[in-house]
């Protein structure tokens, strides 16, 4: 009896993403969660499922999560009209308060969807264990109030969840040296927590397909990229605003410690699994200087 064309191709994936769990297998992964998939429900649990995965098959994920829109909405509904310098939010104290319970609302609304599926999630802010210790940043040297550059990550608390089986979930919110809050980049909140644990993988989660070499060009996408390639595109001036300082971040990260760094569209259901298990990746994978040209066996 032949047996079903449907299993077969069942039991194909299986084989193909066994590579992949073999040497990742007790590695740390960051995902850093943010975009329009945080405000999709079906997305979002799809997003959920995938890291639920990777943590049930042997790997240590850890997502650093933003939530953007989330607190311009919560402005807007108590009257507050948000406004960004530069791309960055001006963030006064009334906004910083808001800013500070919306996120840790997103955050343990994370950590429930990871809870309902088995798997035991802790969330935390950078303020938890003392994690992320900030300055305050200026936009072109504008103040822009409690939106603070990280200068110190001491990832004690994260090491000690990933021992204990967790699953850490962390919202981008630090402090300074007077101990008081400080709104973070989530980009740049991923990035640092990733170089600190040093990180085998760092995968953003965007609303873009990755990186292109001319965005009006959607058969430009680049698949691979080494670190010194991207400083090379960066330095050229042809990225459009939003993916100028993500690369940056991406360069930044291999060159202190984190092995790979994958731009992926989260608008593409379980596009973490479709990148991390699969021959052919569906983003931009950025890598160090003579690496091998991507995981892909049998190319």
């Amino acid at each position: 009896m032949e047996p079903d064309k449907n299993v077969m191709q069942k039991a194909e994936v299986l084989i193909e993403a066994l590579p992949y769990i073999q040497r990742f297998n007790r590695k740390i992964i960051v995902v850093k969660y943010g975009g329009s998939v945080m405000v999709d429900e079906e997305l979002k649990h799809q997003v959920i499922q995938d890291v639920v995965l990777l943590k049930l098959v042997g790997f240590k994920p850890i997502i650093v999560h933003g939530g953007g829109k989330e607190i311009s909405r919560w402005l807007e509904r108590v009257g507050m009209e948000p406004h960004f310098v530069n791309g960055l939010r001006v963030t006064d104290e009334p906004t910083m308060e808001i800013a500070e319970m919306v996120l840790n609302k997103v955050n343990k609304s994370l950590v429930q969807l990871v809870n309902e599926l088995g798997v035991k999630a802790v969330g935390i802010s950078g303020k938890d264990g003392m994690l992320l210790q900030c300055e305050k940043r200026y936009s072109g040297g504008e103040d822009i109030g409690f939106v603070g550059e990280i200068k110190e990550v001491k990832p004690k608390v994260i090491y000690d969840l990933l021992e204990k089986d967790f699953l850490p979930i962390i919202c981008p919110i630090g402090f300074d040296e007077k101990f008081l809050s400080y709104n973070i980049n989530a980009d740049d909140a991923a990035c640092a927590i990733a170089r600190a644990v040093s990180a085998e993988k760092l995968a953003f989660l965007t609303d873009v397909e990755g990186v292109y070499r001319d965005f009006q060009d959607k058969s430009t996408l680049i698949s691979e990229i080494t670190v010194d390639e991207a400083q090379a595109f960066v330095d050229g001036g042809g990225l459009g605003g939003g993916m100028l300082p993500k690369l940056q971040n991406c360069i930044d990260a291999i060159q202190n410690g984190v092995n790979r760094v994958h731009i992926l569209d989260g608008r593409i259901p379980h596009c973490l699994l479709l990148e991390i298990f699969t021959n052919r990746g569906i983003g931009t994978a950025i890598f160090r200087n003579g690496d091998e040209r991507y995981y892909h066996p049998g190319e």
